[in-house]
């Protein structure tokens, strides 16, 4: 209750260098890249969904079975866009025998979400990124089989850290 919390969205390598500055005391990311005076812990993993168009045939299916969605185009964010997110998922593709269609890749989780609205292709995601969109057009269905989950850390200084945000951190860890 003591504690000022202050929240800031920044690209994953201006948050690393911020926390290598000390500019941050902790922060959260869908990378454990983070060089050698930080380290990442995960802190809690998101099941990976398949958004796809509210008038698509894949519909018939409760759970998307990924050779099936794989035959499809897919919008996949870029590297540079979801900096985190995007090598994850590029792991699992790499994991299966098919090449992907890659109809688009974009800049950002909202372009995604609207180019697979409007038909361009099927797009990977979680729940809990589609559901802050609130598309109408926008259905998601889990994977087939054993879900693959997205990977979000908590990453700070390598050390000691002050009493504080030693109590930030088990709460964001163990609650």
């Amino acid at each position: 209750p003591d504690t000022e919390i202050r929240l800031y969205e920044v690209p994953v390598a201006q948050q690393i260098k911020g926390l290598e500055s000390d500019l941050y005391d902790a922060g959260f990311a869908q990378s454990s890249e983070v060089g050698e005076v930080l380290f990442a812990v995960p802190a809690w993993n998101d099941p990976m969904v398949v958004a796809v168009p509210s008038r698509h045939p894949l519909l018939i299916h409760k759970k998307l079975p990924l050779d099936e969605v794989l035959r499809y185009p897919l919008v996949l964010c870029s590297h540079d866009g979801c900096e985190g997110s995007s090598p994850q998922l590029a792991r699992m593709l790499r994991a299966t025998d098919l090449e992907p269609i890659v109809a688009e890749q974009v800049a950002s989780h909202d372009l995604m979400v609207t180019l697979v609205a409007a038909g361009y292709g099927l797009g990977f995601t979680t729940e809990a990124h589609v559901s802050t969109s609130h598309h109408p057009e926008i259905v998601t269905r889990p994977l087939a089989g054993r879900t693959p989950v997205l990977t979000t850390y908590l990453i700070r200084r390598i050390g000691e850290p002050a009493e504080v945000l030693q109590r930030f951190v088990e709460r964001a860890l163990f609650d």
